[in-house]
């Protein structure tokens, strides 16, 4: 792996976070404040905060902001009445063709239909023995367990992406590759900025990645079906499948493969940050999951409920409506705030506190209803196999004392930077 593409990468991973890091306040205290006393406001809080956002795009349509897990939770399961069309304008301009968060009504169930069954357990976990195991074991963890020390967030930053390349189906031979699709679906991240004079480079650069991801993309998609497609791969698979007598053509399947790059790497990778983080900072819980095994995919859960990646989910409203005693006009946006509504005691007791016991409840990390992350449990069995891979191979993993202890922040894309950890060596 080359120092060039490395430094490439974690400029990249450090630009998307600068974007939306918003001002250094205590969130959590503020969203508290807000559920208890304005749960609904009529304002666009994310803009507030600094931190670039879809709502905040044009200036005539009014925003309003949503902090309760009832309220939050009515949104996001009602698609007809809260559209997501738009996204389209923000993101989607990077991505023309199939982007699933951007379609509404018939269109979206369709697509999802024809996509939905190669991302369910049964076919995923083909793909946790044969490919994420090996690559993490093989690839990243052995090689570091005579170090005796890490900053996991190397590791996080690249296995996720390079999981992903190895699932869509291009070719294994080219590590150089693997770092240089990372950067770009990075790069494509960093696109939205809240100032003028950034946003214009940055927008710029996002294309410009965006259409080298394509071609990247593309050309693999061309030589699979070419070739047949006949492979386990997600291209092999995408080609094959069909719903109510429709195929996928190499435009749709490569801007669907495109879109899934940036999410697939910047998601778990913080993810899995912030759930390391949770568990060192809590040696008597990770040596609860080190002895059960089995309850590694709850210690994921409750990190995706206490601190979501996403944290803000944002909805258009398609007719005149009402939301706590306020009146919300057609064509406003909603920006629903998933990182208070997931700690909204009303739902969950001790709801600030990490408890991988709590009686399951649906939570808002990746997202909810119709439009729920299709990639989730890539996501999850990725993280699983990573968390079981460490405690196999890194015995009493635990915080370094001679290093800073890990940070969770962000007012979106939130995670820690850093995860300094020492293990006895074998």
């Amino acid at each position: 792996m080359s120092n060039k593409h490395n430094n490439n990468l974690e400029k990249a991973f450090a630009d998307v976070a600068d974007n939306y890091r918003g001002q250094d306040v205590d969130l959590n205290a503020i969203y508290r404040d807000m559920r208890k006393n304005t749960p609904v406001i009529a304002e666009d809080f994310m803009s507030k905060l600094g931190v670039p956002n879809i709502a905040g795009l044009d200036a005539e349509r009014p925003t309003f902001t949503l902090f309760k897990y009832s309220d939050v939770m009515a949104v996001l399961r009602d698609a007809k009445r809260f559209t997501s069309g738009f996204i389209a304008e923000g993101l989607g301009a990077f991505f023309d063709g199939l982007i699933l968060t951007g379609m509404d009504g018939d269109e979206h169930k369709k697509a999802r239909a024809l996509l939905q069954p190669i991302f369910m357990p049964d076919v995923v976990n083909t793909w946790r023995d044969t490919k994420m195991d090996p690559i993490i074991r093989n690839e990243y963890l052995i090689p570091m367990q005579k170090e005796g020390k890490a900053d996991l967030m190397e590791f996080a930053l690249y296995f996720p992406i390079r999981l992903i390349y190895s699932l869509i189906g291009f070719p294994e031979d080219d590590p150089e590759k693997v770092q240089q699709v990372a950067a770009w679906s990075l790069a494509i991240l960093a696109g939205p900025q809240v100032t003028p004079e950034k946003a214009e480079q940055a927008r710029k650069t996002a294309m410009e990645a965006a259409q080298s991801l394509y071609d990247a993309v593309k050309k693999a998609v061309v030589e699979v079906r070419k070739n047949g497609a006949e492979g386990g791969d997600l291209i092999s698979r995408l080609i094959r499948a069909e719903y109510e007598g429709r195929q996928l053509d190499d435009h749709e399947i490569t801007t669907f493969v495109r879109s899934l790059l940036p999410a697939a790497g910047e998601t778990t990778t913080r993810t899995f940050g912030s759930l390391m983080t949770l568990l060192l900072e809590r040696p008597e819980v990770l040596e609860r999951v080190r002895a059960d095994r089995s309850l590694i995919g709850k210690a994921i859960d409750e990190a995706v409920r206490l601190e979501p990646v996403a944290t803000f989910k944002v909805r258009q409203t398609s007719e005149d409506l009402e939301i706590g005693g306020l009146q919300i006009p057609k064509g406003a946006m909603v920006q629903c705030i998933v990182a208070s509504a997931n700690r909204d005691e009303d739902i969950y007791e001790n709801s600030e506190e990490y408890i991988i016991d709590r009686k399951v409840k649906p939570s808002f990390g990746f997202g909810f209803g119709p439009h729920m992350c299709i990639g989730q449990f890539i996501a999850k069995t990725e993280m699983i196999v990573a968390l079981n891979a460490i405690l196999d191979l890194f015995p009493n993993i635990r915080l370094d004392p001679d290093m800073p202890k890990p940070v969770i922040s962000g007012a979106q894309l939130r995670g820690p930077h850093e995860v300094h950890v020492v293990w006895d060596q074998v």
